[in-house]
């Protein structure tokens, strides 16, 4: 009997010899590929809305006045216009891609480039129909999720660490930065850097949602709380803005550790369910 992650389902042996197990059920993968399309829009169109306003502040108001912490914007310099990006006091030059970009054969004044964004062109209404629509798709995708997980016992069970899991922190550390990836009986849990992630992924995209409610005058009319619980709307869109940024990190680093795990047998656990454990190292 083999057991594998959130199902505990028996093994199977592939033609060549390999024990294939049952990894994913079918919930979970539909709410991950839910999830990946809705990230992805939610990201395209938040960005197309930063555009409208490239300029990031702490407390309830923002203005240029007030000092910006981030700023993404243009500006004339002898050899022509550029882009810049300002973080606290350090200036960074990012013409071409942030602040100062190409559109076709023309140049244009945006903060994010149109290849990023959704929609591709400036509009401040269309983006926050589209980030709108895919939140709520986001909320209920995430409570389907999380109800089932926590009614079989998959997030306590398969998420949360052990002790076990705590004292194994220095040499999955040292396993991965050597790119060395379970093999056998390991492969078919997660391991205490994975079931961080995952609870982090969870909490992110929780402080997300919240921070976007904050910045609505109308929600904030039922929930008051949240305005000092994130210290005002423009702390909220900040938070909000870096909350998306560590789930962008996130999954890119889930993009490469699944290439380095083995492309294919990786994906094709999350679209049929089955996944070929690798065989153990002599």
């Amino acid at each position: 009997m083999a057991t594998n992650i959130g199902d505990g389902a028996a093994g199977a042996k592939a033609r060549d010899g390999r024990e294939v197990i049952y990894r994913h059920t079918f919930l979970v993968r539909l709410t991950h590929w839910v999830n990946a399309l809705t990230i992805f829009i939610m990201i395209g169109s938040g960005l197309n809305i930063f555009n409208a306003h490239p300029n990031l502040y702490w407390g309830m108001f923002g203005s240029e006045l007030n000092h910006p912490f981030l700023t993404i914007h243009s500006i004339m310099t002898s050899s022509g216009m550029r882009g810049e990006t300002v973080l606290g006091p350090f200036h960074f030059d990012t013409t071409g891609v942030l602040g100062w970009s190409k559109v076709g054969s023309d140049w244009t004044i945006r903060a994010w480039p149109s290849w990023i964004t959704v929609p591709s062109f400036q509009d401040l209404a269309d983006a926050r129909h589209w980030h709108f629509l895919f939140a709520w798709v986001l909320v209920l995708n995430g409570f389907i999720y999380l109800a089932w997980s926590l009614g079989i016992r998959h997030v306590q069970r398969d998420l949360w660490p052990t002790v076990r899991d705590l004292k194994s922190i220095p040499r999955s550390i040292i396993d991965h930065l050597r790119l060395r990836h379970p093999t056998g009986e390991a492969a078919k849990r997660y391991n205490v850097l994975q079931r961080f992630a995952y609870l982090g992924l969870i909490a992110l995209v929780t402080g997300m949602v919240l921070t976007g409610l904050t910045m609505s005058p109308g929600f904030d009319a039922i929930a008051p709380w949240l305005l000092d619980l994130f210290g005002g709307r423009q702390s909220a869109r900040s938070l909000h803005f870096i909350f998306a940024s560590l789930i962008t990190a996130f999954i890119i680093v889930h993009l490469i550790e699944v290439g380095l795990a083995g492309p294919i047998n990786e994906i094709r656990s999350m679209i049929t369910g089955r996944y070929t454990v690798p065989q153990e190292h002599d």
